[in-house]
C-alpha cells in the first residue's frame, strides 16, 4: 500500500528537477514499481493535480476559506497569521507546510496517511451536500492535516487546489507511462485521447500492455477533448498549406460536445463540464432532430432577432443553476454542428470530408439546430467574400479546415486554422486584483494578469482596469470572492482559476514583471470561463507576438 509520504517524496524530487527527460524517468521508475491498481490510478491523477478525471462531475467543493478553517482547527494557528504567510510566500501550499510546522497542538494518535485513505476521504467529501456538509468537510480536512507532516501538508493543499506546481504536464505523464510499461508513446496518447483519463490508461498499460490500450475506445457520455485550431497568418498561407480546403463561418459562441446515446443527451462545454441541465430546450431539439448513437462537435450561440448576441450571454446560461426557464426566454439559443466523432462507432480516423457526410445524415435541421455550411474552395477571393459575409452576419470570421484530416482530440495544429476580424488578443490568468474606490469600493475594479510557462508557473504581464461595465464588475466580484487567498489593504491575491481575454495597444519589454513583458493599455474583452488555466496563453506566445509587432514596426 502506497503511503502519502512516499508520494510526497516523489513530488518533492520532481519540484527540483528542471529536465523534462529526468522528470519522465523519475515518474516512470516510480509507477513501474506500484503493485496496486488503485495506487497507480491515484498516483497518476494526483501528479497531474487532479482528484477526479477532468470530465467527472465529482468535486470536493472545498474553497480557500474552508482550507484556512481546517488549518486553524488542526494546528491552532490564527487565520490572520495564515493569511500573512500566504502574502509572504505567494503559495497556500508552502504556507500550509509552515503552519503545520508551527502547530500549537498535538494529537495523541496520528494515523499514517496512504493514497487509499486519501481517496476514501476525498470520496466522502465529494458525496456530501446540503445542510451541515461544509462543517463535516472542514472536520474531515482538519483530520487529514492532523495526520500530515509539514511537507505532506504542502502537497495535500496543492492537490485540493488542483495546482501541484511540479511541471508535470500531459506529455510527461504520457512518456512516463510509455517508458514504465514498454509501450510506444503514440499508442499511450491515443488511449488518452479516447478515454480522457491517464489513470485508466496507466492501469490498462500495466495489466494488458499495448493490446489493452488499443482496445480502449470512445464511449458515449464520457467527453473527449475537443480538436483545436491555430491562428492563420493569412488566407494565402492557408491556401498554400492546405490543398483540400473547406471554409466555414467562425461563430461567436461557445463550443459544445453533444452525446446522444441510450435515450439520453449529455452536453459538455469546452472545459468538459456537464452543462446539460442549463440547456433544456437544446436537449429537446436534439432528441427530436438528431439520430441516436452519436457524439457531435459544435457551437452554441445566443440569438436575438436573428442576430448573434455577445458570447457572454451563452456563458451566463451555462452558469445558471436556478431560474433556467426564465433564462430560456431571455437568452434564446441555437446550435451549429460542424463535426461528428462517434456514429455508432468511433470515427475520429475518418477524413473530415467523410465525417461531414455522416454529420449531415445524423442531423435534421430545425429552428434551433443547424449544420454549419461549408464551402470547398481554394480561391483566396472567394474565401474573403465568405469571411466578409460571416463578419457582416455578426460572427468572428472563418475557419479554414483540411478536408483530408482526421479528428485529433485536444491538439492544436494546421489542419484547422481560424481567421478573425478582430486584432490578436491574449487569454491570461487572473492572479490578483484591487478593490475600487468611492462608489466602487465594494467591487474589485482591477485585475492582475499572468501568462504561463512550460511548467505551469504564473508570470505576470500587467493589470487590466478598463473595458468593464458596472454589471461586469458586480458579476466578477461575486465570482472571484471565493478565490481570494489573501488581502492587504486594497490588494488581493487570487487562487488562479479564471482566464480573461484582453486586448492591448502593444506589448513592451519590462523588468517590472517576472515575464519580462508588460501590456500597454490592456482592455478587458470577456471572461473565458470556457477555458481552463492550463489553456491560457504561454510566455512563448507573448514573446512571439512581441517579435511580430517589433518586425511590423521596423517595416512601417
Amino acid at each position: 500500500m502506497l503511503t502519502f509520504a512516499e508520494f510526497t517524496e516523489l513530488c518533492k524530487s520532481l519540484e527540483h528537477i528542471s529536465s523534462t527527460l529526468e522528470k519522465t524517468a523519475r515518474i516512470a521508475s516510480f509507477i513501474k514499481n506500484i503493485e496496486s491498481d488503485d495506487d497507480l490510478y491515484n498516483t497518476i491523477l494526483f501528479l497531474s493535480g487532479r482528484i477526479y478525471p477532468e470530465w467527472s462531475e465529482r468535486d470536493l467543493g472545498v474553497g480557500i476559506g474552508l482550507i484556512y478553517e481546517a488549518l486553524r482547527m488542526s494546528t491552532g494557528v490564527d487565520r490572520r497569521e495564515i493569511e500573512n504567510l500566504v502574502r509572504e510566500k505567494g503559495d497556500l501550499g508552502l504556507s500550509a507546510e509552515e503552519v503545520v510546522r508551527k502547530k500549537k497542538q498535538t494529537s495523541l494518535f496520528q494515523e499514517e496517511l496512504t493514497l487509499k485513505k486519501l481517496r476514501e476521504v476525498f470520496d466522502e467529501m465529494s458525496d456530501l451536500s446540503g445542510e451541515g456538509s461544509q462543517k463535516r468537510k472542514t472536520i474531515l480536512l482538519s483530520e487529514l492535516y492532523i495526520s500530515c507532516s509539514p511537507i505532506e501538508a504542502r502537497y495535500l493543499t496543492r492537490l485540493i487546489l488542483k495546482e501541484m506546481r511540479l511541471g508535470v504536464g500531459e506529455g510527461i505523464v504520457r512518456d512516463a507511462i510509455a517508458r514504465a510499461f514498454g509501450i510506444d508513446g503514440e499508442i499511450v496518447e491515443r488511449a488518452y485521447m479516447v478515454t480522457n483519463d491517464y489513470g485508466k490508461v496507466a492501469v490498462s498499460a500495466k495489466n494488458g500492455g499495448r493490446d489493452a490500450l488499443l482496445r480502449l475506445k470512445i464511449t458515449p457520455h464520457i467527453p473527449v477533448k475537443m480538436m483545436l485550431a491555430q491562428v492563420a497568418e493569412s488566407i494565402e498561407e492557408a491556401v498554400r498549406d492546405i490543398r483540400h480546403l473547406g471554409v466555414e463561418w467562425k461563430f461567436d459562441g461557445t463550443r459544445v460536445q453533444v452525446h446522444y446515446s441510450d435515450g439520453r443527451v449529455t452536453i459538455y462545454s469546452r472545459r468538459l463540464e456537464n452543462v446539460t441541465n442549463a440547456l433544456p430546450e437544446i436537449v429537446r431539439e436534439i432528441k427530436s432532430n438528431v439520430k441516436e448513437g452519436v457524439i457531435l462537435d459544435g457551437e452554441i450561440i445566443a440569438v436575438r432577432d436573428g442576430k448573434p448576441m455577445p458570447f457572454q450571454h451563452v456563458l451566463r446560461r451555462f452558469r445558471r443553476k436556478h431560474g433556467i426557464s426564465a433564462m430560456v426566454e431571455k437568452i434564446p439559443l441555437m446550435v451549429y454542428f460542424y463535426d461528428i466523432i462517434y456514429d455508432d462507432e468511433e470515427i475520429i480516423d475518418l477524413p473530415l470530408m467523410e465525417r461531414r457526410k455522416r454529420l449531415t445524415k445524423a442531423v435534421r435541421e430545425g429552428e434551433m439546430i443547424k449544420v454549419a455550411q461549408q464551402r470547398i474552395t481554394g480561391d483566396p477571393e472567394e474565401i474573403r467574400r465568405i469571411f466578409d459575409d460571416a463578419v457582416n452576419a455578426g460572427h468572428e470570421g472563418v475557419m479554414l479546415k483540411n478536408l483530408d484530416s482526421r479528428y485529433i482530440p485536444g491538439k492544436r495544429g494546421k489542419n484547422w486554422l481560424k481567421l478573425k476580424a478582430t486584432m490578436e488578443t491574449l487569454d491570461l490568468v487572473v492572479v490578483g486584483g484591487e478593490w475600487g474606490e468611492g462608489k466602487r469600493s465594494n467591487l474589485i475594479s482591477s485585475f492582475e494578469l499572468a501568462c504561463i510557462d512550460e511548467y505551469g508557473n504564473m508570470l505576470k504581464v500587467g493589470k487590466v482596469a478598463t473595458g468593464f461595465t458596472d454589471e461586469d464588475l458586480e458579476e466578477l466580484t461575486e465570482l472571484f470572492k471565493p478565490e481570494i487567498e489573501a488581502q492587504e489593504g486594497k490588494k488581493i491575491i487570487f487562487h488562479p482559476r479564471y482566464v480573461f481575454e484582453v486586448a492591448y495597444q502593444e506589448i513592451q519589454k519590462s523588468p517590472k514583471y517576472e515575464s519580462g513583458y508588460a501590456l500597454r493599455f490592456p482592455r478587458f474583452i470577456r471572461l473565458r470561463d470556457d477555458k481552463s488555466v492550463e489553456e491560457a496563453d504561454t510566455i512563448e506566445r507573448v514573446a512571439r507576438l512581441y517579435e511580430m509587432q517589433f518586425r511590423s514596426k521596423k517595416h512601417q
